[in-house]
C-alpha cells in the first residue's frame, strides 16, 4: 500500500507505541517516524498524527508484524 499525505508519497514508516498486551487493537500505536519519498524531509509531529489518523489500519498492521 502506497501512504500519502497531501499528494505526497511518505517512505520509511515506523511504529511506536504498540503493546502486545493490547492485541488486537493497538489503539495506543502511531506513527513515530516518516520521510517524504521526494525530499527525505522528515515528517513533523503534526503530521505523523494526520497520517496515524488516516492510515489506522497501517498502523495496526505494522504494530501486529512487530510481535511476529
Amino acid at each position: 500500500m502506497t501512504v500519502k499525505l497531501n499528494g505526497r508519497v511518505v517512505v520509511d514508516l515506523q511504529v511506536d507505541g504498540a503493546d502486545p498486551t493490547d492485541y488486537p487493537d493497538f489503539c495506543d500505536a502511531y506513527f513515530s517516524y516518516a520521510v517524504f519519498e521526494d525530499t527525505l524531509e522528515e515528517l513533523t509531529d503534526d503530521q505523523l498524527i494526520t497520517l496515524s489518523e488516516y492510515y489506522g489500519d497501517v498502523v495496526n498492521e505494522m504494530a501486529f508484524e512487530s510481535f511476529t
